[in-house]
C-alpha cells in the first residue's frame, strides 16, 4: 500500500507542475484533476485484495517448498518446515476436498469454480462472507483432517501412526470385541489441521475471522462424526466367536453430503459487542449454532458476470430442461432462456460377461439433447451511439 501511496503521489507532483508550466489550458483543470487523483488514491485505498491463502498448496503437487508456497503466514510456514511430509498429504488432499467441493455444487449457479494459476483459488467470491465461504472454509479444513489421519495410518509419517489408545477389549451391539489392527488416529488429523488451517484466522480478530474459525471446527468435527467400527471375525468357520475391530474414516462424500446439508440450513449472524463471538441475526432462532455454518453476509445471485463480486455468471451452463430444482433450466438460466444441441454419445452397451475374468462391451451412439442458459442480452438502448 505505501509503494501505491508513492506512485500515486509522484503522479500528483508531475500533474501539478505540468500545470504550473502553462500545461492547463483552463482555468478549472487544476481542481479537476486534484479531485480526479483523490479519487483515484481512495479508490486504492479502499479496494479490498484478495490474499493468497494456503489452499493453492494442491496446485503445486510435488512441487511443494515451503519458502515458494504463497499465502502462508508466519505459523503455517514453520510448521510446513517442520513437517514437510504432511505438507505433501495436504496438498494431495487439497486436490480431494476441491473435487468434492464441486461435485457438491455441480447443479448450483455457484459451482465451486476454481481459477487457473490464481493464488487465492477461488478469485474475489470468497471476500464475501457468505454461506459460499462458510462451505468451502469448513470442507477446506475437513480436507486437512482427511489428508493428515490418511497419511499418519498408512505409516508414511514418522510424527504419527495408528492410535496407539485403542488397546484392550470393548463392545458394541453385536457383542465384546478386542481391539487390534490399526485405527485411524483422527485425534492427530484434528490437533494438526486446527494448528495449521487456523494460523492465519488467529492474527486478527473481526467479524470474518470468527465465522471463519467456527466453520473450520465444524469441517473438522464432520470426519469425527463418521468415524465407523471395523471388524475382522476369527473362530471355527468364520463362526466370528470372536471379533478383532477397529476406528476408521469413512468415505469422504459423507463428509461432503454432511456439509452440504449444513451449506443448506447455515445461519445468518453478526458479531457481538466485545468482540468474542456471534448473535444470530434472526431473533426467532432456537437452538445451538456450535454444529451449524455460519454466514455474514448474503450471497450474490450468481447470475451474471461480475468481476468484482467474483461471479462467472450461469451463461453457457448445462442445465436440466424437465426439471424444477436448482439445476433446472429456469432456476439455473435465471429466466434468460437456454439453447438446445444436439450431440452424439458414445456409451458402453449390450456387455457380456467372459470366462475367465473380463466383460466385453458394444459402443452404442445415442443422439441427447443437451440444453445450455443463454447469456444476458444487453438492453438495446446501451448500442445506441
Amino acid at each position: 500500500m505505501k509503494r501505491r501511496n508513492m506512485m500515486t503521489s509522484t503522479g500528483l507532483s508531475e500533474k501539478a507542475m505540468r500545470i504550473r508550466n502553462g500545461a492547463g489550458n483552463h482555468h478549472h483543470s487544476k481542481p479537476i484533476s486534484k479531485i480526479y487523483f483523490i479519487f483515484i488514491l481512495l479508490l486504492l485505498i479502499f479496494t479490498p485484495i484478495v490474499d493468497s491463502s494456503w489452499w493453492y498448496i494442491g496446485a503445486l503437487g510435488a512441487r511443494v517448498i515451503c519458502d515458494n508456497i504463497p499465502g502462508l503466514v508466519n505459523k503455517q510456514r514453520q510448521l510446513c518446515q517442520r513437517h514437510p511430509d504432511l505438507m505433501q498429504s495436504i496438498s494431495e488432499g487439497a486436490k480431494e476436498w476441491i473435487k468434492e467441493c464441486q461435485h457438491q455444487f455441480r447443479h448450483h449457479r455457484w459451482n465451486c469454480s476454481t481459477l487457473d494459476r490464481d493464488h487465492t483459488v477461488f478469485g474475489r467470491v470468497m471476500l464475501r462472507s457468505s454461506r459460499e465461504a462458510a462451505f468451502v472454509y469448513a470442507i477446506s479444513s475437513a480436507g486437512v483432517v482427511y489428508a493428515i489421519t490418511r497419511a499418519c495410518s498408512q505409516g508414511e509419517m514418522k510424527i504419527c501412526t495408528c492410535d496407539s489408545q485403542k488397546r484392550g477389549q470393548d463392545s458394541d451391539d453385536k457383542g465384546n470385541f478386542d481391539w487390534g489392527g490399526c485405527s485411524d488416529n483422527i485425534n492427530y488429523g484434528i490437533k494438526f489441521a486446527k494448528a495449521f488451517v487456523d494460523a492465519r484466522e488467529r492474527m486478527v480478530k473481526d467479524a470474518r475471522a470468527l465465522m471463519n474459525l467456527h466453520n473450520n471446527r465444524c469441517g473438522r468435527m464432520a470426519v469425527k462424526r463418521f468415524m465407523k467400527l471395523e471388524c475382522k471375525c476369527h473362530g471355527v468357520s468364520g463362526s466370528c466367536s470372536l471379533r478383532t475391530c477397529w476406528l476408521a474414516m469413512s468415505d469422504f462424500r459423507r463428509t461432503g453430503d454432511y456439509l452440504r446439508k449444513k451449506y443448506n440450513t447455515a445461519v445468518e449472524v453478526t458479531m457481538n459487542q466485545d468482540g468474542t463471538g456471534f448473535i444470530v441475526a434472526d431473533k426467532d432462532f432456537k437452538g445451538s449454532t456450535k454444529n451449524e455454518l455460519v454466514f455474514v453476509e448474503n450471497s450474490p445471485d450468481y447470475c451474471l458476470m461480475d468481476r468484482a463480486a467474483g461471479s462467472l455468471g450461469t451463461a453457457g451452463r448445462v442445465c436440466n430442461k424437465s426439471s424444477r430444482g436448482i439445476d433446472g433450466c429456469e432456476v439455473m438460466c435465471c429466466g434468460r432462456g437456454y439453447d438446445t444441441m444436439r450431440v452424439k454419445r458414445v456409451t458402453k452397451c449390450e456387455c457380456k460377461f467372459k470366462w475367465c475374468c473380463a466383460v466385453e462391451c458394444k459402443d452404442c451412439e445415442n443422439v441427447v439433447d443437451v440444453h445450455t442458459c443463454k447469456p444476458h442480452k444487453r438492453p438495446d438502448w446501451l448500442d445506441v451511439t
